[in-house]
């Protein structure tokens, strides 16, 4: 009896470690499996950004800047982002092809620079009296302008996210006084986008080129008239010492949204965690740009007057209708080149027309109130 209970007491503590062994086994496994995987997650990540504006330029250059330390805060350094000002690793205007190929993981730049990839790209920068800022970013977060970026980049690798906004522009700086329609023919000057197209159908000749360059094209004379952003930047550059007028309104960029792309590839291999902060990062410094520019350009546009004696002009309504004609022409034309150009400036045109319709009993009405003597 006493030996069978020996045998017994054996058999269970047998039992009891081979249990106990394979579960330190499987548990072993499983840590083994889970340590194998974790470098994917665990392991800071450092992602290259290149931009189209030289580096720490005031506002553009500054936001991709203020963008990679708030993530790098946000994420206590689990995913770090070095930014590159346009040359340093690519060329300004070829960010948008280093983003898609993979040779950069992030981008800062401006959609209507690639064009010539998809005319579509035009609807997510500006479009000549177009959207203002504050109607260009409700219509990408709230009317349906994201999934339809989404969609036209798609095809390149690239995800999309705005990425700031310059406001309304200035109409730019000449060298010569601009008193009808006569006087833009034969103009050579820098201006993208939709902008240039109109000028061109009007007898000018755009000229696209990085904003680097442009002090230097407007002081030799290779260019005649330059438009760039507005009084904060312009005074950085220096333009007053190379042109004498400086007009406005900004017809041909309302509200001028910058765009952060990202490598696909890049983006998919991010945890849920890291892509909810790159995506509240982005949406913060797009709200941030808007902020400091219409805080600087106040000020810059006094010292311009005051200090250095620019003549701020206002272009001659007749010039104004005409501009506004052909830009609704080549809006039509481009909205025709495919389908999904057609789905993106029908749901443009109609955010457009709502918040015209909305705009003119508040904000329109305000400003006219707010002048009134």
């Amino acid at each position: 009896m006493k030996r069978r209970n020996l045998l017994t007491s054996l058999g269970l503590a047998a039992i009891t470690a081979a249990l106990v062994g394979c579960g330190q086994s499987e548990q072993s496994q499983q840590t083994s499996s889970t340590e194998s995987a974790a470098p994917d997650i665990q392991k800071p990540l450092e992602w290259k950004l290149v931009t189209s504006w030289p580096k720490n330029f005031p506002g553009l250059g500054t936001a991709p800047e203020r963008f990679a330390e708030s993530v790098n805060k946000m994420s206590n350094g689990r995913l770090t982002i070095k930014v590159y000002g346009g040359g340093e690793l690519v060329p300004p205007l070829e960010v948008f092809d280093a983003v898609s190929s993979g040779t950069a993981d992030m981008g800062h730049s401006g959609a209507y620079y690639w064009k010539g990839k998809d005319p579509a790209t035009q609807f997510f920068t500006a479009v000549p009296f177009g959207l203002n800022a504050q109607e260009i970013s409700s219509w990408i977060h709230y009317g349906g302008g994201q999934a339809l970026w989404d969609e036209v980049y798609k095809p390149f690798n690239i995800k999309p996210m705005a990425g700031g906004n310059s406001g309304v522009q200035m109409a730019g700086w000449f060298n010569k006084e601009i008193n009808s329609l006569d006087d833009l023919k034969g103009l050579k000057m820098r201006i993208p986008g939709m902008g240039g197209e109109v000028l061109k159908r009007l007898g000018g000749v755009p000229v696209n080129i990085p904003g680097g360059e442009l002090f230097t094209a407007l002081q030799t004379g290779a260019i005649d008239a330059t438009e760039w952003v507005g009084p904060y930047n312009d005074l950085a550059f220096g333009f007053y010492k190379a042109a004498s007028y400086y007009y406005y309104p900004g017809w041909h960029e309302p509200g001028s949204m910058m765009e952060f792309t990202i490598n696909l590839d890049a983006w998919n291999k991010l945890p849920e965690d890291l892509q909810a902060i790159v995506k509240t990062a982005a949406r913060a410094t797009n709200q941030d740009m808007i902020d400091e520019y219409t805080a600087r350009n106040n000020a810059a546009l006094q010292q311009l007057i005051n200090e250095h004696g620019v003549k701020v002009k206002r272009l001659p309504d007749d010039v104004l209708k005409e501009l506004k004609k052909v830009a609704d022409e080549i809006t039509q034309e481009v909205a025709t080149s495919s389908d999904i150009a057609g789905r993106v400036y029908e749901s443009f045109d109609k955010f457009r027309e709502q918040s015209k319709a909305y705009h003119d009993i508040s904000e329109v009405a305000f400003y006219e109130a707010r002048s009134l003597k």
